[in-house]
């Protein structure tokens, strides 16, 4: 039997269950990893070459500017484990510079996954890749090191994605790689807070990238799980909650409104919303102490002229 199919029957059914539960519920708000189906992981790869975008290009330049002490601090041999991979490209920047054991990618977008490490294995030839589908958010199954006497088990997480997720969230979600990595470490880009309309810029582009990409998640209940809803019904929403230091994305109605999921009717008034996603941004300082407190020790961390973004090395536990 084909494996997609089975990976797209088990993704739908959790999308509808979970999308049930929040249009169910006030207020409204459904966890960001549905925004990447097919689509949507095109449309986010489109969103990392926007000119308003920053967090791309400055990760990728702190990459350039300091992949082989982030390599050195890898180590050789190591089992090297990617949350959210998505197209693979920030690896590239380690893995010229690292003999890895295998290459681990977790993605929830099995298709976009398996096509990305197609093409990684094209350039990398020699490079062991196991490539897991799955939500790295819980608990998955890592596969074995390839060989006996292989070196430590490393995390790689870049991006801004750790900010999905509240600081109690986050929190948890540390705690539990500290326990998949132990003995090793993490290498996790952070966003860092700064001036609010550089960061409404960069979530409200004058493309619409970002619109449609928000938008996808409807399209995608309507593709995959029936959902019936005006078309003209709902307009992407994004702003900078200072108090709570996060961009929150919504979806806003613009009337009095009937979604439809499954024969269930939820009724949408004017200016009510579901959110999308959330973007916590730290300072140095205060996620350090995050990852301290899930019990990482925290190492050295990279960051632009700016202050714009960070990469941190956090030291996983031996024991």
């Amino acid at each position: 039997m084909s494996l997609a199919p089975l990976l797209k029957a088990v993704s739908t059914h959790g999308f509808a269950a979970d999308l049930h539960q929040a249009l169910a519920h006030s207020p409204r708000c459904i966890a960001p990893k549905y925004f990447y189906d097919e689509q949507g992981s095109a449309l986010f790869e489109q969103i990392c070459e926007l000119p308003e975008y920053y967090p791309t290009r400055t990760e990728l330049a702190l990459l350039r500017q300091h992949a082989a002490e982030m390599a050195e601090m890898i180590g050789p041999q190591a089992q090297l484990i990617e949350y959210g991979a998505g197209a693979l490209n920030k690896v590239r920047l380690l893995l010229d510079r690292l003999l890895p054991q295998a290459f681990v990618p977790i993605d929830i977008s099995g298709p976009h996954l398996l096509q990305a490490c197609a093409a990684l294995q094209t350039d990398y030839p020699n490079l062991a890749i196991q490539p897991v589908v799955g939500d790295f958010t819980q608990a998955v199954a890592m596969p074995a090191p390839p060989t006996l006497g292989s070196g430590r088990r490393v995390g790689f997480f870049p991006g801004s994605s750790i900010g999905n997720f509240t600081p109690a969230e986050a929190e948890s979600f540390l705690a539990m790689t500290a326990v998949q990595l132990r003995g090793g470490g993490l290498l996790i880009g952070v966003d860092l807070i700064k001036d609010p309309d550089l960061l409404h810029a960069a979530y409200n582009d004058s493309q619409g990238i970002t619109a449609r990409f928000n938008l996808n998640l409807l399209e995608r209940a309507r593709r995959e799980i029936g959902a019936q809803f005006a078309a003209d019904g709902f307009r992407h929403s994004a702003f900078y909650n200072a108090p709570l230091r996060r961009i929150e994305m919504h979806l806003l109605s613009m009337r009095r409104q009937v979604l439809r999921l499954q024969g269930v009717d939820y009724v949408f008034e004017a200016g009510e919303t579901l959110h999308t996603e959330n973007s916590y941004k730290y300072s140095v300082a205060g996620f350090q102490a995050l990852a301290e407190r899930a019990g990482f020790r925290a190492g050295p961390v990279w960051t632009d002229a700016q202050n714009w973004f960070s990469l941190h090395w956090l030291q996983a536990p031996t024991s």
